[in-house]
């Protein structure tokens, strides 16, 4: 373990010292699972950011294709032939 030192605002070391006496764990383990707990949220997309990503799928999904329905099904079926001919059979170079 590495001993650090921190500075909190009075309000934040009330609620530390709240969690650790309910949850009877040291102020220490409190504040390690919460950081814990904030870096796996914060992988996760914020709000913004799906909304913006959405935005971009819409815009998309409006978009015409240019190839006609007879060329995506002619691409299906070549997909769906190369499935079920069980792929590649040797190694690729």
């Amino acid at each position: 373990m590495v001993k650090m030192t921190f500075t909190f605002d009075e309000r934040t070391v009330e609620t530390l010292r709240r969690a650790a006496s309910r949850l009877k764990k040291p102020q220490s383990v409190i504040v390690r699972e919460a950081i814990q707990d904030y870096a796996s949220r914060a992988d996760r997309l914020s709000d913004d950011e799906s909304r913006d990503m959405l935005k971009v799928l819409d815009r998309m999904m409006a978009r015409r294709s240019k190839r006609t329905q007879a060329e995506v099904n002619a691409e299906i079926a070549e997909i769906r032939a190369v499935r079920r001919a069980g792929g590649r059979r040797t190694r690729s170079e």
